[in-house]
């Protein structure tokens, strides 16, 4: 286990936010859904040598799932099973569950957390204002495609991300932009 226990740490100090880019449209709230939690994660895991394996067993009434660790090693970190009720007993009320049930397992495994969950704080009917720095952003953004390193970009990204105050629209505006000079600088 030394060489994913290592790996890990490593990963952890570079994990992102996980951004709240979706939003219940029942609650008027946002939200970090399984996409923005794989986001904040997948780069420092892999960059370590680290593959992300969720496994799903099988279950009568509800959806198991085991978020599991792969060093390029071959160590293997097993985080344990956690199983969530089908509330639906449809396809779409298990895709539904096993998507929530992967989100949950992938936070805790990584010890990654949104600001607000939409478990607790959805139920407050709030009014979403925007408070983001258009010019901030946009010169970050500017200067992530100045970066040179991946290092650089991840740095120049997490400032733009966290500029962008929470609104989806100016998020999707970052993360795309990152995505995109990080492709540039991998195929270097």
């Amino acid at each position: 286990m030394k060489q994913i226990a290592t790996a890990l740490v490593k990963a952890q100090k570079a994990f992102g936010p996980a951004l709240k880019s979706s939003t219940n449209p029942h609650f008027k709230s946002r939200y970090a859904d399984l996409s923005a939690c794989v986001e904040a994660v997948i780069d420092a895991l892999n960059d370590n040598g680290i593959a992300l394996i969720q496994k799903s067993y099988d279950c009568v009434d509800g959806i198991m799932i085991e978020t599991v660790f792969v060093h390029e090693s071959g160590e293997m970190l097993e985080t344990g099973i956690l199983r969530f009720p089908l509330m639906k007993n449809d396809p779409q009320g298990a895709m539904a569950c096993l998507t929530y049930a992967r989100r949950g397992s992938l936070m805790a495994a990584c010890g990654i957390a949104p600001e607000d969950d939409d478990g607790n704080n959805a139920s407050r009917k709030t009014e979403i204002k925007s408070t983001v720095n258009e010019n901030q952003v946009a010169d970050l953004m500017a200067a992530m495609d100045e970066t040179t390193t991946l290092e650089e970009l991840q740095k120049t990204y997490k400032a733009a991300y966290a500029a962008a105050n929470g609104d989806p629209a100016w998020q999707k505006k970052v993360i795309a932009r990152k995505d995109a000079k990080k492709a540039q600088l991998e195929n270097k």
